[in-house]
């Protein structure tokens, strides 16, 4: 593996190894007004087809901007994280595929990719300077792929909008009526319009009368999100900036991290993270990402976008940016311990041969076969054989170092962030606090 250039800075009287991120993160500044705007949408059900699901139901601070589970339960479920249970009425068809990901530090420049697979990202060759596989069903006006990110949770009948009977959204969603006149994200935005409060609202930032879109929604909750969760003043960010030293443990962790473990190779960068995609053989439980008319429980990650058999099992490399508190860990959540998620690391094969589903956190869900892929040898022999890190020998007391350099990757200002959770929304309906 290629391990980063390191700089010498004298700390305290001692030479140690500061790793070359590269650039400073950039992050544009943001009109409170619209931020506010946005904190309330967060946090209001008014965007869920059945009123009952806002983003913060799988994106909670109490759960590290996630929600504590492998793999979640959207419509249909009820409380947060691993408390979150299904109901009788309107039981979820399935488990939300992915792991909820983490929102932390999305409004720097250098996040243009989203998703687990990079389905959405910046690309300034394609209509309104980004890919998604919408096509022409893309609205405009989204003001950056954090905004564009919104449009998906609300269209899928298991995260916000829905089941077929159940709402005039997820019957528009299910008809395939989406960007035209009266279609999925217009009957949102008419929701939205109709509450007073964001009415007016949305007259001092747009201008008043301004008709509401779905894609100004969404760029104020882009802009809420930008604010809210910008974490960039931990223990590791005072010592690259000043040189305020770490503690001993924490310093041998980062010296293995960027050195003989190679963590570095891929999370790299001032975020931990270089927006790439890699298949390290992490395991597969849940559904899967396979359409209603497909029988298996595979996840193929970016071959799904790209259709490129070389870049099958591959997902994209996480920021770890307050990583000890956004587990569970991998696509599938596969690990909800972060020791376990480390060592898996060391030699992915075996790990992923031997893999324990007890290390998940999965709700109860009757009829879910969580373990298929677990029991396919021919499945699970292909992930191993896409597979792209060597097995690394490091000691007991080596991966509690790792462990302690991540630990200092925390900005403790995510646990009560910079608003917190409001109380009430302007639509009056519950708040997950």
């Amino acid at each position: 593996m290629k391990r980063l250039a390191v700089i010498p800075l004298l700390v305290a009287g001692a030479v140690m190894a500061q790793p070359d991120l590269g650039p400073a993160p950039v992050f544009p500044e943001m009109d409170p007004a619209r931020v506010e705007l946005g904190w309330l949408l967060f946090y209001d059900p008014i965007l869920s087809g059945n009123l009952n699901i806002s983003c913060a139901s799988c994106h909670h601070p109490r759960f590290g901007t996630s929600d504590g589970l492998s793999l979640g339960v959207g419509e249909g479920g009820q409380q947060l994280g691993p408390d979150r249970q299904v109901t009788e009425v309107n039981t979820p068809e399935q488990r939300i595929p992915r792991n909820a990901p983490a929102l932390f530090n999305l409004g720097a420049a250098e996040f243009t990719v989203m998703f687990h697979d990079g389905r959405l990202e910046a690309d300034p060759d394609h209509p309104d300077g980004m890919r998604t596989p919408l096509g022409q069903e893309m609205l405009s006006g989204f003001d950056s792929v954090l905004s564009a990110q919104a449009m998906f949770p609300v269209l899928s009948g298991d995260e916000m909008a829905g089941h077929y009977s159940e709402n005039e959204v997820s019957q528009a969603v299910r008809l395939g009526h989406l960007s035209l006149e009266g279609g999925a994200w217009d009957r949102i935005s008419a929701r939205v319009a109709s509450v007073p409060e964001y009415r007016a609202r949305f007259d001092a930032v747009l201008g008043q009368g301004a008709p509401i879109r779905f894609t100004d929604i969404s760029n104020v909750l882009a802009d809420f999100i930008r604010v809210e969760w910008r974490a960039d003043d931990s223990a590791f960010d005072r010592y690259m900036r000043d040189g305020t030293p770490l503690t001993a443990e924490a310093t041998r962790g980062m010296d293995l991290f960027y050195g003989k473990a190679g963590c570095g190779s891929c999370h790299s960068g001032w975020f931990q993270s270089d927006h790439d995609f890699h298949a390290i053989a992490m395991p597969q439980i849940g559904p899967g990402k396979a359409a209603r008319f497909e029988d298996h429980a595979r996840d193929e990650g970016r071959m799904r976008v790209t259709g490129r058999a070389e870049d099958a099992y591959k997902f994209r490399t996480p920021s770890l940016r307050n990583v000890v508190q956004t587990g569970p860990y991998g696509h599938a959540g596969a690990y909800a311990d972060l020791e376990a998620t480390v060592r898996h690391h060391l030699d992915p094969v075996a790990a992923l041969q031997s893999y324990d589903p007890a290390l998940a956190v999965l709700t109860v869900l009757p009829g879910a076969q969580d373990l298929r892929v677990n029991s396919d040898p021919a499945e699970l022999a292909r992930i191993a054989a896409a597979n792209e890190l060597t097995p690394t020998s490091l000691s007991d007391a080596e991966v509690q170092d790792i462990l302690n350099f991540l630990h200092s990757l925390t900005d403790e200002t995510w646990r009560q962030g910079r608003l917190g959770v409001p109380e009430t929304v302007p639509s009056g309906l519950p708040v997950d606090q």
